[in-house]
This record gives C-alpha cells, sequence and structure tokens, in this order.
C-alpha cells in the first residue's frame, strides 16, 4: 500500500490550493452524474494542528470525456468554493451516453487563467442490460478505528498503516472494480467520541473532511460512483428523532449538512426529497427510503400513526412500487426491518416497542398487492446476516466496514431479540464479527448473487437467487 500513498502524495498542487478529498461521482443513472470535490488548503493525507482539513478559496470547473485524453472535452461551468458551501465543488454532467466509460477531472485554482486540471478519474453510466455489482457498506466508526477502540466487542485490527491509509474494506471493494457503491447510513459518526461530540456547524463538517481524506476512499472514489443515504449518527446522535430541537446539532443542521456533504442534488437545493428511485438494470430497481427526516417520535406508542417514513414517503414508495416492471425489486433501507434486533432499542422496524406496525402492515400490504422479488438490504446493524420474515421478505444486513465496529449480532428465538419466539428464519449470520460489505451482482439472466465480505475481500455467504414469476 505505500506506493499508494505516495502517489496520492505526489499529486499537484496549482498556487497552493489542493483539492485533499478527491473527487466523487454520485447519484449515476444512465444520462447523467453528480461531480464533487472541495478545495483545500493542505494536500493531505495529515490533518492540520486543529485535526481538520480546511478549506480554501478558489474556482473550479469539470471537465469529462470518452477519451483518456480528453480530446474534446465537455465542461461543467465555472463555480466559486466559499466557506458558505464548506469550499465544496459539484456539478451535474448530463446528457451522457449510457453503458459508457466517461474519465473526468477537476480543474482549478485561484483564477480561471491559472486554472489547471487535476488528476484523472472515471465512472461509467448505467444501462439496461450486461451485468452490473455493486458494493454496499454502513457504519464507519473514524473513532473507534483511529484509537483502536472496540465500538461492541468487534475485534481491534487497524495497524499504524491502515490508520494512515484508511479501512481495508475499501481496497477490498476497489479490487472487485464494482460498478458503484451504495453507503446506507452512519457514514460518519458525530457522537464519536461522546465527550466532546460534534456540535456545532464546524465540528460536524469536520468529521467529514477527516473521514474522507483517507488515501484508500480517494482511490475508490475516484472510480467508483456512489449513492448514500444517512442515519442517525450523520445525522444528529445515537437513535435520533425530530425531537429536542435543544439539543445539537439541530434537526435541521443534520438534515442541510448531509446535502451539503453528498453528491445527490444541486448544491442550493434544500427541498427536493431525499428518497429516491434507480433503475440500474433493466431486472433491477434500488428504493432509497429517508429514515429521519420525517419519523415519529421513537417513544410514541406503536400503531398505524407512528412511523418513520411519513405518510407522503410511504405512498411515494407504494405508488413506485406497484409502478414497476422490474423483476427486483430492491428497498435500501439505513435501519433494519426484518432483524432481529435487540430488544432494547425503540428506533426502528424491527423494534417491539418502536415501529414494527409499519413494517408488518407495509410487508402484507405486498402480498395483498402481488408485489413478489422485494428484498431489503439494510445498514445499521453492525452485524451480517441474511434474514426472512414470517411475511417472507428477506433482507440481507451489509454490516460494518470496519473490524472494530463490528458485534456478534442476535439471532432468532434470543430472549433479549425482538423476536424471542424465533418466528424469523436465518439461514446466515456471521460465526465472528468482522467489518466487510455486500456485493450485489445481477445478469440479463435476472440471476442475483449476494455475498457477504469481510474486509480483506473474503466471501463469507454467497446467495444465488432466481426470480419468482
Amino acid at each position: 500500500m505505500k506506493p499508494l500513498l505516495c502517489l496520492l502524495l505526489a499529486v499537484p498542487a496549482f498556487a497552493d490550493i489542493h483539492h485533499a478529498q478527491g473527487e466523487m461521482a454520485g447519484e449515476v443513472t444512465a444520462t447523467s452524474v453528480w461531480l464533487q470535490s472541495r478545495l483545500t488548503a493542505i494536500p493531505g493525507p495529515g490533518l492540520d494542528d486543529t485535526g481538520d482539513v480546511p478549506g480554501k478559496e478558489g474556482i473550479a470547473c469539470f471537465e469529462w470525456s470518452e477519451s483518456a485524453d480528453f480530446s474534446q472535452p465537455t465542461r461543467s461551468k465555472w463555480s466559486t468554493a466559499t466557506a458558505d458551501h464548506d469550499f465544496i465543488i459539484r456539478s451535474t454532467a448530463s446528457g451522457l451516453k449510457p453503458s459508457t466509460l466517461y474519465h473526468y477531472r477537476l480543474v482549478f485554482g485561484e483564477t480561471r487563467e491559472s486554472a489547471k486540471p487535476g488528476p484523472a478519474r472515471t465512472f461509467k453510466t448505467l444501462g439496461e442490460s450486461g451485468t452490473v455489482s455493486f458494493c454496499m457498506g454502513s457504519c464507519m466508526n473514524y473513532h473507534a478505528f483511529m484509537h483502536g477502540k472496540a465500538n461492541g466487542g468487534g475485534p481491534v485490527t487497524a495497524t499504524a498503516e491502515d490508520k494512515q491509509l484508511g479501512y481495508p474494506s475499501f481496497a477490498a471493494m476497489a479490487a472487485l472494480k464494482p460498478d458503484f457503491f451504495i453507503g446506507t447510513g452512519d457514514i460518519v459518526y458525530y457522537d464519536h467520541p461522546a465527550k466532546p461530540a460534534a456540535q456545532t456547524l464546524p465540528e460536524l463538517r469536520r468529521k467529514w473532511h477527516e473521514q474522507f481524506r483517507f488515501p484508500r476512499l480517494i482511490e475508490f472514489f475516484a472510480y467508483t460512483p456512489a449513492f448514500c443515504s444517512k442515519d442517525d449518527h450523520d445525522f444528529r446522535f445515537n437513535d435520533a428523532d425530530l425531537r429536542s430541537e435543544s439539543k445539537l446539532p439541530a434537526p435541521t443542521t443534520g438534515i442541510e449538512i448531509f446535502r451539503e456533504q453528498m453528491p445527490i442534488f444541486d448544491e442550493d437545493d434544500l427541498a427536493t426529497p431525499t428518497y429516491r428511485t434507480h433503475r440500474v438494470h433493466k431486472h433491477l430497481q434500488l428504493w432509497f427510503v429517508e429514515g429521519r427526516d420525517y419519523r415519529s417520535p421513537n417513544k410514541m406508542p406503536d400503531g398505524p400513526e407512528k412511523s418513520i417514513w411519513g405518510r407522503e414517503q410511504r405512498q411515494w414508495l407504494q405508488t413506485t412500487l406497484k409502478a414497476s416492471d422490474a423483476k427486483w425489486k430492491v428497498i435500501i433501507t439505513p435501519t433494519p426491518m426484518v432483524g432481529p434486533d435487540r430488544n432494547s432499542k425503540t428506533d426502528n422496524h424491527t423494534n417491539l416497542a418502536g415501529f414494527k406496525h409499519e413494517a408488518d402492515s407495509f410487508f402484507q400490504w405486498l402480498i395483498d398487492n402481488q408485489i413478489t422479488n422485494l428484498l431489503t438490504f439494510c445498514g445499521d446493524r453492525h452485524w451480517q446476516y441474511h434474514s426472512i420474515h414470517p411475511l417472507g421478505v428477506e433482507e440481507f444486513s451489509v454490516g460494518a466496514l470496519n473490524d472494530e465496529n463490528a458485534i456478534k449480532g442476535e439471532k432468532p428465538g434470543g430472549p433479549k431479540t425482538t423476536d424471542p419466539e424465533g418466528k424469523i428464519k436465518q439461514p446466515y449470520i456471521y460465526k465472528e464479527p468482522t467489518g466487510g460489505f455486500l456485493r450485489v451482482i445481477i445478469d440479463d439472466s435476472a440471476k442475483l448473487v449476494l455475498e457477504h465480505r469481510d474486509d480483506h475481500g473474503a466471501v463469507l455467504n454467497s446467495v444465488t437467487k432466481a426470480p419468482h414469476g
């Protein structure tokens, strides 16, 4: 890994302006993508004396081409990096060709005249046919990783080199060359360490800066577009809902900073809901549901009026599911819907005093409306599993990306679980806690392959599924 670190350290800067967090392509479709970078005052990957990667004002645009030599490139409009948007530069590339590899790069400097191009990156637009693969990860705990503190009983394995380069999972995923990555939430942890937890805007932004300056993450996202959702830790704090405005960060702050940091919408778009759906293959459609912005209070008694999704989002979900002709329908949910989970929690769809009514009624709605071949892929739970709800919905938990954040997990029938009677079937739960990710592959036969892998890429569990009907 030393050559990777040296390569990234050797990236030139212009007029003392850097882009220490590299570039990221987000929300790729068949014809468009969002491109993002951040102008910085230091080159990285090291932090400054305050433990941050400070931003710097400058001017930048993106250019992209089908040719590696950038012949006849298309350029975005010039943008100015300012403190108001955390010095982030974001542009959309549209009018693209499906199933096409594009090369892109940031052009940046103090002025247009002095601006020069940075290193080339790539993304591939989506298409209808062929083989598509993607990786999914969650629960990326920087504090546990960097300080060697297990967050729930997982192994502490990060070496000195890992702490320079970043999480091994990203090297393992990069070796598989996925078409895109899905982050299911808890991308950063505002409340770890708890003392002091991040509360102010500079403190919250620093959590994103320190996470995305790692060379392994820069290298991975240089060639892998991303779709991302948020959960409690990258919203406010553990199990956070919309209550307690007096406790920082406030709900509005948590909502807005996620939209600021992740390339999902235009930087000035504060209105479009973050729930959305993407057709990523002729046989596969994904639904990204929002789990924090619309939820009822966690401590509200469960019943028909208690909801994680809110009425408008649930109606959207049901309407778009009924309209889809994809053979596979997958809900990407930041929190589990099947589990089982610990019975001490109240913030997700599996919890007995949480939002179980909404999940069970939704699963019954699927049966009543004859919607089949629907799976849920979830984050939040720090262990990998494959579970089957009594009403037939199958769930795959992606687990935690790093070892230090992995835990043993809960099995059906446990007296302290959300399934004490053992009604859930669980074909797989990993034997020992480990960081890792879920890899998904689909081809033109509509065969779906799902692999749980550890943080070095070893396959721990593999399931191949064919659609019914």
